[in-house]
């Protein structure tokens, strides 16, 4: 591939970054993808002004409101805004639930839900895990039994990232409880202010609660939606998941705690009037990292130059994945190691340093090497689709 950038793309990077630094506040430092420190509505204030200058969609075809622009050019965005800690981008809407209804979804359905996507006025949620189905998805047992025209729904979802803030879940379901697990599913979207749903947060290590369980009790929803096919919704949650795995931001918020880091390393004192930067083993660490993240990065944009040469990156998909999150957890480990024992306290702790920012990362880590498919459910993808070993 070529790792250059065009002209427009180098353009675009310097517009978006122009643009962030003059919405956000001076004293931002952006804590987290959704910063408990800033009013959600700002944050969804801030999507809608990311929509009004066609960024937010810009990946989506023309036909359907999209600019159609590069892979490429996506992933430029998506690094710069991880890098700059920005609020706004929408994951589960604009970059899952989007193109996978364009490629399963009636029009009906593409009429009614992509607009409101595309404009940032709505927030969705993913229904995939259960308490008891996790990586084995389709062992889910949430049931939607057909009531006439209705599907009544009870089960409950579990790691539901944004359910506490959402208006649509899309949500897998069992609809025929004597086909095979891979069968029988069916993939149907459900308003989050239906009667019979419960949303119960869930403290993680950070004692952030993005993450909730989701119960369903007798929960009504129209049969008309059901995204593709009934029984055949394990290939819509297929394609879902192809869009949701991508590498470039573990990267990018690995570069940026290391710039962080090796900021802080030139201002601090170690022994004997030395920096910290001035250690070898120090900058031995850093060096080693910022050459992981570097390849990760690549890795990533190679995903993105596939794509947009009409390639299907399936096991490119999977090592960017592997390679990119645990590439960041090794980053958060050493920068933990450089800082010792105060890079254990959390951010409220005036003597934390940088914010407590690489505790509450190297926590996270974990969760980026399960989410969207664990390690070791890539390395069997790569085994099997990219190296074509057979089945153990």
């Amino acid at each position: 591939m070529d790792f250059n950038f065009t002209d427009e793309d180098l353009k675009f990077r310097d517009d978006l970054r122009t643009f962030v630094a003059q919405e956000l506040p001076p004293t931002w430092e952006g804590l987290g993808r959704w910063p408990e420190n800033w009013d959600w509505d700002k944050t969804l204030d801030f999507r809608r002004k990311l929509a009004d200058k066609g960024w937010l969609t810009m990946h989506w075809p023309e036909e359907y409101g999209g600019l159609g622009v590069s892979p490429v050019r996506t992933a430029i965005y998506n690094e710069e805004l991880a890098y700059l800690r920005a609020p706004g981008r929408d994951i589960f809407g604009v970059r899952m639930f989007a193109p996978t209804l364009m490629v399963h979804g009636s029009e009906e359905q593409k009429e009614q839900f992509l607009p409101p996507v595309a404009k940032g006025e709505v927030q969705w949620c993913q229904g995939y895990s259960e308490p008891e189905s996790g990586s084995d998805l389709a062992s889910l047992s949430t049931r939607a039994v057909l009531d006439g025209d209705e599907y009544v729904i009870n089960g409950s979802k579990i790691w539901t990232t944004l359910a506490h803030r959402a208006d649509w879940i899309m949500c897998l379901t069992r609809t025929d409880l004597d086909a095979p697990k891979h069968r029988g599913i069916s993939f149907i979207l459900v308003d989050m202010k239906s009667p019979g749903i419960e949303v119960r947060p869930i403290k993680d290590m950070t004692t952030g609660s993005e993450f909730n369980q989701v119960i369903f009790d007798n929960v009504r929803v129209p049969a008309k939606n059901v995204v593709g096919e009934v029984n055949r919704g394990w290939y819509v949650a297929v394609t879902l998941l192809d869009f949701e795995r991508s590498g470039i931001d573990y990267s990018a918020i690995g570069r940026r705690l290391l710039d962080d880091m090796k900021e802080y390393a030139e201002k601090t004192p170690a022994t004997k009037g030395d920096k910290l930067i001035d250690l070898h083993w120090v900058k031995d660490l850093l060096a080693q990292r910022y050459m992981e993240c570097e390849v990760a990065r690549l890795m990533a944009y190679n995903v993105a130059y596939m794509q947009e040469h009409g390639l299907i990156p399936t096991k490119e998909a999977s090592i960017s994945k592997v390679f990119g999150s645990e590439a960041l957890q090794k980053v958060t480990n050493s920068c933990l190691e450089i800082l010792g024992p105060y890079g254990t306290l959390k951010k409220d702790d005036p003597k934390a340093p940088l914010l407590g920012r690489i505790q509450e990362n190297w926590m996270i880590s974990f969760s980026h090497k399960i989410a969207a498919g664990t390690s070791e459910v890539q390395r069997n993808i790569i085994a099997g689709r990219g190296l074509e070993l057979p089945r153990g």
